[in-house]
């Protein structure tokens, strides 16, 4: 068997097979609605005191970060919007409570699946847990217990939700097999939290195994050994002795700078979505945040963030890290990214369309009130500011013009704030990439947004589970255009940075050490073990190899040369 590795390591143990008790829900006229807003308020209040219990529970077993999923899971069960959705159904439509949940979650469920973005997008599985939750306890249907798991074992399910893996045995779970998900699903951020690996995308698992069965994962290749022979579990048990002793190696890396072995430093640095997430970075040894995503700020409410609850969330990120350097990327959302109250035209192409930088610049109010809670938090810490979908150089002078606004109002409101803030852009465009020598003169960094940039010089919508193939960051297109936006910076004095997932793609960084990136930002669990392969890594080396591999003709070639070139 075979999935995409989403968690690194080896684990072996045996098979529990976790399939999930069906949920059936049928559509039913009633005409007592009183009664079954009384059984909705009532499951309400029982779902809620079983997520605080869950809550409890993963901070004292896991921690503070992933705990928080639980108070964003009882916040859905305290949304005016849901709950005032599901009333309404019950009341206009005179139908039974099971069935109002099942379609107001399912409607709420289809809005953030199909956003781009697939951090953001995970958010729908949450959604989906959460609804279930609700589900069970309206329908008295019990959950299989995973906390009875009493050896190592390797779940196997059709996907695993926040409530699976925060109620299960976490010193007997060895491994997940899920047939659902990706490297941005609740299960595979876990799996990597816990260091457990962990393997996704893998076809009708939950048929081809049984319960008991002796099984073998590689979280790094998604190669699956089902009661494998003798000499395989030998081969095996040889490479997790090896996996435990590199783990050992890499902890020894902890507060160590992240030099090259021909002493190029650079800077590794964590991606965030929420305050709760610099924990985690912070655990890691990062040397700061490259990618405050602040879309969750809106995202999590059925208004517009005020600018004091905006101004706490950054403030508080900053005072932990210090001196530490801390970009918050202005609000990125529309399109792809809906939030109902900002009632956003549909469109054709919303990846091309109104979002982002052009959002912010029509919407004023929303982009001063953002850029005042920012601007406010950078007395407290080193605050960067950087402007997503930048397409020309017109945008960016309106943003800066704006930037420049309110700090004119800060200064006749008496209100501190750091003069000194860095303003930088993001580049995700090819326009800006191409023409970067004058962007660079316009900005104090650039952070390569990967994952649009991509998508845009491939023209893959990377969602697109039928050509999804073509999107790849190994493409020679790709790679020129980061070699040339880093010339482009350095040759202007500023420094360039990367946020995307490449940043933190094991086969690229040696490569974009090569190229002269000077800050690569990637999730927390990623940070040491891109600080091994840097230090391990020779700059000058891998620059004389860059002509080779940016003139190579495809994907799989550049793969292939980086196999038996660099990483030999």
């Amino acid at each position: 068997m075979q999935g995409i590795g989403t968690s690194p390591g080896i684990s072996m143990g045996k098979v529990f097979l976790y399939v999930k008790p069906e949920i059936k829900v049928e559509k039913k006229q009633n005409q007592a609605i009183e009664e079954e807003i009384q059984r909705l308020n009532e499951a309400l209040e029982i779902a809620k005191e079983e997520i605080d219990n869950l809550y409890r529970i993963t901070m004292d077993t896991i921690g503070e970060e992933e705990a928080e999923i639980f108070s964003a899971h009882k916040m859905m069960l305290e949304d005016p919007e849901f709950i005032s959705g599901i009333k309404e159904k019950i009341s206009t439509e005179k139908i039974n409570v099971e069935w109002a949940v099942k379609e107001t979650a399912n409607m709420f469920i289809s809005l953030f699946e199909n956003i781009e973005d697939e951090y953001l997008r995970a958010r729908a599985a949450d959604l989906q847990d959460v609804s279930n939750r609700l589900l069970r306890v309206l329908l008295n249907i019990q959950s299989v217990d995973l906390a009875s798991i009493d050896e190592d074992s390797i779940i196997v399910a059709e996907d695993l939700t926040p409530s699976d893996t925060a109620g299960m045995n976490k010193d007997r779970v060895v491994g997940f097999i899920t047939e659902l998900g990706g490297r941005t699903s609740h299960t595979s951020i876990i799996a990597r939290t816990l260091e457990i690996p962990s393997i996704a995308g893998v076809k009708d698992a939950t048929k081809l195994v049984k319960h008991g069965d002796f099984m073998i994962i590689d979280g790094l290749t998604g190669e699956i050994f089902i009661n494998p022979e003798e000499e395989i579990i030998k081969d095996y048990k040889n490479k997790l002795e090896s996996q435990k002793e590199f783990k050992r190696e890499l902890e020894r890396l902890i507060g160590e700078k992240s030099t090259s072995k021909d002493g190029y430093t650079v800077e590794l640095a964590g991606n965030i979505g929420t305050p709760a997430d610099i924990d985690s970075v912070l655990e890691n040894d990062g040397e700061g945040v490259g990618l405050f995503r602040t879309e969750f700020l809106y995202m999590d409410k059925d208004r517009l963030p005020t600018e004091e609850e905006q101004f706490n969330a950054y403030k508080e990120v900053a005072e932990k890290l210090g001196d530490r350097p801390l970009v918050i990327r202005t609000l990125d959302v529309g399109g792809d990214k809906e939030i109902p109250y900002l009632n956003l035209p549909k469109e054709l192409n919303p990846f091309l369309g109104y979002r982002a930088i052009r959002l912010c610049l029509d919407r004023l109010d929303i982009f001063k009130t953002q850029l005042r809670a920012i601007y406010r938090a950078s007395n407290y810490g080193n605050i960067k500011i950087m402007f997503p979908m930048i397409s020309d150089i017109g945008e960016l002078r309106e943003a800066k013009a704006v930037a420049a606004e309110v700090r004119e109002e800060l200064r006749k409101e008496n209100i501190p704030f750091n003069e000194n803030v860095e303003l930088g852009i993001m580049v995700e465009v090819p326009s800006v990439a191409i023409h970067s020598e004058a962007f660079a003169k316009e900005v104090d960094f650039f952070s390569l947004g990967t994952n649009d940039l991509i998508q845009y010089t491939v023209a893959v919508d990377r969602g697109n589970q039928t050509i999804a193939h073509l999107y790849n960051q190994y493409h020679p297109a790709v790679l020129r255009l980061i070699k040339m936006t880093i010339d482009n910076g350095h040759k202007a004095g500023i420094w360039v940075g990367m946020c995307g997932e490449v940043a933190g793609d094991e086969k690229l960084i040696p490569v974009l050490l090569g190229m002269g990136l000077d800050e690569f930002s990637m999730s927390a669990s990623s940070i040491l073990k891109a600080r091994y392969l840097i230090k391990n890594t020779s700059k000058k080396e891998v620059e004389t190899m860059l002509e080779d591999i940016l003139n190579l003709p495809t994907a799989e070639d550049v793969e292939v040369f980086i196999d038996n070139h660099i990483l030999k």
